[in-house]
């Protein structure tokens, strides 16, 4: 199954939205502004990446990317500050309040990781990055 991220570039941060199979917007994301790749300052590059379930002791359950080239480690968790919050990972937010900030990432990151897991039962997911 496939996943879209649409995202929007602004110079303090990244707006997205996540897009369900069949068109529904499941929820928004926030991520840092696009720095060429850029190791604990950018936003990753748009492309398809395959994501899997993760657990640790700070994250709990969580979500990785997994084919980031040059990258490692990015995570889809909870944060409503990309510039204060975030190192290069994506966000889920109920809503955007300005460039890179959102609102109760906690509930949107819970929506996202409950129909993530449930996809995953049938097969792989995969999130698709490109721009709107």
């Amino acid at each position: 199954m496939e996943i879209i991220l649409k995202r929007e570039y602004f110079k303090n941060g990244t707006n997205g939205s996540i897009v369900w199979p069949g068109g529904n917007v499941l929820l928004h994301t926030i991520e840092l502004p696009w720095c060429d790749n850029r190791h604990g300052v950018s936003c990753i590059p748009e492309g398809r990446y395959r994501l899997s379930m993760r657990y640790s002791l700070r994250r709990k359950t969580h979500l990785l990317l997994e084919g980031v080239p040059g990258r490692s480690l990015i995570l889809i968790h909870p944060a409503n500050n990309a510039l204060a919050e975030l190192k290069g990972c994506i966000a889920p937010v109920s809503t955007i309040t300005g460039e890179g900030q959102g609102a109760e990432s906690v509930k949107a990151f819970r929506v996202l990781l409950t129909a993530v897991q449930n996809a995953i039962l049938d097969g792989p997911v995969f999130l698709i990055i490109k721009s709107k």
